[in-house]
């Protein structure tokens, strides 16, 4: 199997950037950590679509999806270049394995992505895919799709980074970050074993695990999570962070042991 430079993130509240948190500190740190590498295929929560689309402009704007934050916040631009000739042969070379992706030349960079991005890389010097959420694709499909993403990113020499929350029921945060309740530490324990162990067969009935329904009464925010493990294809993510915000809603963040960089004394 091919190097896979996978990195799962966890974004949190958008005004992440604005916040002092743990996370913060940790995507902070991390970025000062990770080698650089030429591109990344970014897969966000915020990108839902039936099937499979990639972000081909080649100057993505900086989208402030959300609202009734700081208003510093919506002043904030991550003004990354985007891939389009990368994007367009990824397209191409997917349909060779009868998997349809398509372009999207005007999709921006969504709060999945520059919120944590912006942390992780502030000189916006890494050119980025966007990748959506194949919303209608059943389980087995999405893992399907994820292992052609990281055969590719690995034989192409990119990173490939899911953005989602391994916990998101945004109805049962708490006001204060403080410790989670025990649905949400046990949803987010699962997610840590399975990712540990590479484990599709409990990736595929994710559904089943503890508290599943609770921890995410929709999937957008869990199927990047799914689909970094399945872009290693049965080998480990190891935990790089833990911690939650707002009780409930949690940071996690995996990486594969072939991320490039100075990890082992990373902050966690």
């Amino acid at each position: 199997m091919t190097t896979r430079q996978i990195l799962y993130l966890s974004h949190g509240s958008p005004d992440l950037s604005l916040t002092d948190h743990p996370a913060r500190a940790f995507l902070a740190d991390l970025g000062a950590r990770l080698i650089r590498p030429p591109a990344a295929l970014v897969i966000s929560a915020h990108f839902e679509a039936p099937g499979l689309v990639l972000g081909s402009a080649a100057t993505p704007a900086t989208w402030h999806d959300f609202h009734g934050f700081p208003e510093p916040l919506y002043r904030l631009r991550y003004p990354a270049a985007g891939a389009p000739t990368m994007a367009r042969q990824l397209s191409e070379d997917l349909a060779v394995s009868g998997i349809d992706a398509r372009l999207d030349p005007t999709r921006p960079l969504d709060h999945g992505i520059w919120s944590p991005l912006s942390l992780l890389w502030p000189d916006a010097d890494v050119p980025l895919i966007p990748v959506s959420v194949p919303m209608a694709a059943d389980t087995a499909t999405q893992l399907q799709i994820a292992a052609a993403l990281g055969r590719w990113a690995a034989t192409n020499g990119v990173m490939l980074i899911g953005s989602g929350a391994a916990t998101h029921n945004l109805g049962a945060r708490h006001v204060i970050h403080d410790a989670p309740d025990t649905w949400a530490r046990q949803f987010h324990d699962w997610a840590i074993d399975v990712a540990a162990r590479g484990d599709l067969d409990a990736m595929r009935a994710w559904r089943d695990a503890p508290n599943a329904r609770y921890a995410h009464p929709t999937p957008e925010h869990f199927l990047p999570l799914l689909m970094c493990v399945g872009a290693v294809e049965g080998r480990p993510l190891r935990t790089l962070h833990e911690s939650f915000m707002f009780g409930n809603l949690s940071m996690l963040a995996l990486g594969s042991e072939e991320l490039p960089g100075r990890l082992d004394t990373a902050a966690a």
